[in-house]
């Protein structure tokens, strides 16, 4: 069990010392020192939680358009870009070890 703990340290070790993973913390504290950015997301976490209660459209369009202009920032696109290359290795190891478990066990 050791030897399984060592090899899944490496594995984290290897995607926190990725390129993708450090431009996502590096880019998180620059967009957590933009005001524009962050005073956007905590707007759309807002109407988020209205629009889920009321499931009003207009909250809906409203949502839409101010995730439009996050998206249009392109700091925030860089994360984001940077972001799903992480979790698509995440999600890469994640799956190989479905498939390892299921072989052994099936």
């Amino acid at each position: 069990m050791e030897n399984v703990n060592k090899k899944l340290d490496q594995i984290i070790l290897d995607i926190k010392n990725s390129k993708e993973y450090k431009n996502c913390i590096e880019i998180k504290e620059k967009m957590n020192d933009n005001k524009e950015i962050t005073d956007l997301v905590n707007r759309i976490k807002k109407i988020q939680k209205e629009y889920i209660r009321s499931n009003d459209e207009k909250l809906k369009e409203e949502l839409d358009l101010l995730e439009k202009k996050l998206n249009d920032i392109p700091l925030y696109n860089v994360y984001i870009s940077n972001l799903e290359k992480v979790n698509e290795k995440i999600d890469y190891i994640k799956e190989r070890l479905n498939d390892y478990f299921y072989e052994l066990l099936n």
